[in-house]
């Protein structure tokens, strides 16, 4: 589609929706959602993170969608789409279609097939949702799924299955999320909001909704599918998360977080949770994730977007949106994109705003509209109070209240002085004052001074008057004017060593009514000298005297490897570990670090692998930790690691590490036999390389050579041909059973060996999968004595030898004999060796100390693999050996047989020639015989 096309779908888009691709975020899709006047789905693609409009690839789907569900139908819109790690899935106002295997496209044009759900029509579909818990599976595993859910805001009848469905890739066959019996509940007034999957734990989580109450369950999961069984208790949510819209994990990791009129974090997965953030009134409609920098972005009814960091239990507001449509979206290096139909803006890594105008417009100030009592507590720590009126109706109170999101911010004061928020304090009995906060001085507050109050001149009383105390002014020097004015209502009177009072009413020149902060340390009926107390102002009576902002950045977060990616990958095999180093360096001008870790390890699964931590100060108080992680079972799995900075500000860049472990074999872990001589490259192109005596040690093997078998030379029997060419004749193909073995491989259905496209590494290949390329193999004299089979692994950490307990079996590929293996078999390797071949079904060797030996000719293939049980790799490595120069046998046995039927067929054609004359040499024999009896 062209953009002038597209240009004219504007006017009846009233929505957006956008999907990247979870293993690389710049791939992403962007959808038109329309109204009921235009029909079609259109579908912008980018390929570089919607940097530029222009680079934006439109495609119209249409017909595609109409060639499922008939031209008679109408209305046809986007409403939901979810690009997984193979498939894209779009939900529509006419059904659910499915993409085909995106690696593996079966034309040009993407085609889709349709799901049909029971009883659901055009006015569900437009109110459906999809739900995805985003993972990457670039190398992936069998025992990862993808899975995506749909979710219809109506209750279902009595004829249908149910209001949620979810289904596992090819996404063919979809199923209800709820289980037909839930223990004993009436699952017909159960509402199901979200359904997600825990990779980690292999669980399903629930969001669901009924008549009296919101709440979270786990059902593990068997086959794919939810059992009847709870994994844990059911969390159940406060009545004030009255408003659910949704639940989600962060991507890759294990934070879920649901969100409504509240937003609530969970670290375990679903089964405790705590308040992150209260909005009352307002509604967070959608959450928008980057797992680069892990940020979260929580985007309100009202516009107002609110920024968190995965795992942080703190959040701050960061600006508005004000455009009627559009929709966010992070790209793959943590940048923030606002994409509108008609243009895309793009923004920076949200950690380096600070107070400058972005996307978002300018950073706010997140203070509210009351007044502020100030409590020292020591010289540098200080308690701030929020004044809350006696007329303040109930259902208003809470905006002039601390709540979490100040938690970590910083308070600043119009004439100078910034104080950082280190907790929030909420009162029940405390007249006046609902809630506070206990901040650290990081510049100290300014005083006010006489010019600006009077009152400042005379000494102060303190006397109770009912609920309020009684503060009078004392004229101190003759002459000189002191009062109370209207302008020091809302200050606070700050009294070193007892309780602060905030100045609520005027009574007279004298005379001023005010709040104790510590009514346990009002000094009652004590007098100050001037200069003895002193007045801070931090009122709104003249506009709001102070403001609250978010931290600069305050922790430096380090890896201590080669490594500069935020994404990691660890494996971790059978019987191995892997360590990982991270230091937090502090930034904290001004401000104590406290002797406690910096860091907090959150394990998504811990019934995986078995983690250890260390966490160390050094001499400059930056915070080193290291974790071991080594295998604990058989089980293969993944899991995240994650580590959070949890007093870090959400101004940094970095806040939480995490890393992905699997416990499985990596794919860069391999097997490989190392030659007892080493033959460079050039020369097994020229097929020369000759030993210290003039001896050639590479053959040339011949076309469509196959090795003997234990018949003889010219019977082979081997399915495997060895440098194939169709074209040309096959060699020792004379007796039946060698006519009907040899088969091609990569030169099947092939009539010349170009057509067989043989690449290099595959001529130079030892794998039997290539014998059909391979030309050229290493040379051997007879005998081949105590050849020694060295092996390696070979992984990301470097080469290895293969020891105990990788305990290898040895075969010969073409079923070939006249070879023999040695080596040692200490008293363990024995057992292990007594216990493995019974099972195996084959000789088990210790590959310490293997030696081969070769009585026969020509071409010998061997296999090598590790045995099961000690590695989750299939470690097999191939190396072939061709014995030449095999010196004749001596001829005796072969003269034996001949005199042998020489000897034995004269006899025969004797005694068949004195037959047919009729001679009887036994019989004259026997007459000779009484002839000399009688003589005698």
């Amino acid at each position: 589609m062209t953009k002038n096309i597209v240009s004219k779908l504007y006017p009846y888009v009233i929505g957006l929706k956008v999907t990247k691709c979870p293993c690389a975020n710049d791939v992403a899709l962007l959808g038109f959602l329309l109204n009921s006047t235009l029909d079609g789905v259109y579908i912008g693609l980018s390929s570089s993170g919607f940097w530029n409009y222009d680079d934006t690839t439109w495609y119209n789907l249409t017909d595609m969608i109409y060639s499922r569900v008939g031209e008679e139908h109408r209305e046809l819109s986007i409403v939901d789409m979810v690009l997984t790690n193979h498939f894209l899935v779009i939900l529509t106002s006419l059904g659910l279609f499915i993409s085909g295997d995106l690696r593996y496209p079966s034309s040009p044009a993407l085609t889709f097939s349709r799901t049909d759900f029971c009883g659901f029509e055009r006015v569900d579909y437009v109110k459906g949702k999809l739900w995805y818990n985003e993972r990457c599976f670039a190398n992936r595993e069998h025992v990862e799924v993808d899975y995506v859910t749909i979710t219809f805001e109506r209750n279902r009848t009595l004829s249908e299955a149910s209001s949620c469905f979810y289904s596992n890739e090819p996404f063919l066959e979809w199923l209800p999320c709820l289980p037909l019996i839930l223990h004993g509940r009436k699952v017909g007034l159960l509402t199901v909001i979200t359904f997600l999957i825990d990779q980690d734990q292999s669980c399903g989580v629930y969001l669901l909704s009924n008549q009296k109450e919101i709440s979270v369950a786990i059902h593990i999961l068997r086959n794919n599918k939810p059992r009847l069984k709870l994994k844990y208790p059911s969390f159940t949510f406060p009545s004030s998360f009255s408003s659910p819209i949704g639940m989600t994990f962060h991507p890759r990791s294990h934070f879920l977080y649901a969100y409504g009129n509240q937003v609530w974090l969970s670290m375990d997965g679903g089964h405790t949770f705590e308040l992150l953030a209260d909005f009352h009134d307002d509604i967070i409609k959608n959450t928008y994730h980057s797992f680069y920098t892990s940020d979260i972005i929580f985007v309100a009814q009202s516009g107002k977007v609110y920024l968190t960091k995965a795992g942080l239990e703190r959040y701050t507001e960061i600006g508005s949106i004000t455009d009627k449509i559009f929709t966010l979206y992070y790209d793959h290096m943590g940048f923030i994109h606002k994409l509108t139909p008609d243009h895309f803006e793009a923004g920076r890594p949200l950690a380096t705003f600070r107070n400058s105008k972005g996307i978002f417009g300018q950073v706010p100030d997140m203070g509210f509209e009351t007044a502020l009592a100030l409590q020292y507590i020591t010289l540098n720590e200080m308690i701030f109070y929020a004044y809350v009126p006696e007329n303040e109706p109930e259902n208003s109170r809470y905006t002039k209240q601390f709540n979490n999101i100040h938690l970590g911010k910083v308070i600043h004061s119009r004439k100078t002085g910034t104080a950082y928020i280190r907790k929030i304090l909420k009162h029940d009995i405390l007249k006046g004052f609902l809630s506070s906060v206990i901040a650290e001085m990081t510049d100290p507050f300014g005083v006010e001074d006489v010019s600006e109050s009077s009152c400042l001149s005379s000494s102060l009383s303190i006397s109770q008057d009912g609920n309020f105390y009684k503060l009078t002014l004392q004229m101190q020097t003759p002459g000189v004017t002191s009062s109370f004015q209207d302008s020091d209502v809302e200050k606070t009177v700050v009294i070193p060593g007892y309780s602060s009072f905030l100045i609520t009413r005027i009574v007279d020149a004298n005379n001023a009514l005010a709040i104790a902060t510590m009514p346990g340390r009002v000094p009652n009926g004590m007098t100050f000298v001037k200069d003895s107390w002193f007045l801070y102002n931090f009122g709104q009576r003249n506009g709001r005297m102070w403001t609250i902002y978010e931290r600069p950045c305050n922790y430096w977060f380090q890896q201590h490897d080669d490594s500069l990616s935020l994404s990691v990958l660890k494996y971790i095999d059978l019987g191995k570990s892997q360590s990982l180093k991270v230091k937090v360096i502090p930034n904290t001008k001004g401000i104590r670090t406290f002797e406690t870790s910096l860091l907090k390890v959150i394990v998504g699964n811990p019934n995986l692998l078995e983690v250890e931590a260390e966490g160390s100060f050094d001499d400059t108080d930056s915070y080193l930790m290291k974790i071991s992680v080594s295998s604990k079972t058989l089980h293969q799995g993944s899991t995240s690691l994650a580590f959070i900075v949890w007093g870090a500000s959400t101004d940094c860049f970095v806040t939480t590490f995490v890393p992905t472990l699997k416990s499985s074999c990596s794919y860069l872990k391999s097997i490989h036999h190392i030659p007892s001589q080493y033959i460079p490259l050039e020369d097994w192109i020229s097929g020369v390389h000759e030993d210290s005596q003039g001896f050639n040690m590479i053959k040339t093997l011949p076309i469509n050579y196959r090795p003997p078998s234990n018949m003889g030379i010219a019977i082979p029997l081997t399915d495997n041909f060895y440098h194939a060419d169709p074209s040309k004749p096959i060699p020792r193909n004379l007796f039946h059973k060698s006519k009907k073995s040899g088969k091609f491989k990569q030169c099947a259905n092939k009539s010349t060996r170009e057509e067989c496209n043989c690449t290099n590494d595959q001529k130079f290949s030892h794998a039997v999968a290539f014998s059909d390329c391979r030309e050229k193999v290493p040379r051997f004299k007879f005998p081949v004595t105590q050849y020694p089979i060295s092996l390696e692994i070979h992984s990301e950490d470097g080469h290895t030898p293969v020891e105990t307990p990788y305990l290898v079996t040895v075969m010969e590929v073409n079923r070939r004999e006249n070879w023999e293996l040695t080596h040692t078999v200490p008293e363990n390797v024995k057992k292990l060796k007594d216990h493995l071949e019974p099972i195996l079904r084959a000789p088990v060797y210790n590959p310490s100390g293997l030696n081969l030996s070769i009585r026969g000719s020509e071409l010998f293939h061997f296999r090598v693999s590790v045995i099961p049980g000690v590695t989750f790799c299939n470690l097999v490595e191939e190396f072939q050996i061709y014995v030449d120069e095999v010196p004749l046998p001596f001829p005796g046995h072969p003269l034996i047989a001949i005199a042998s039927a020489v000897i034995l067929g004269g006899l025969i054609f004797l005694t068949f020639m004195l037959q047919i004359h009729n001679i009887h040499p036994w019989d004259k024999c026997r007459n000779l015989v009484k002839r000399s009896k009688w003589k005698l």
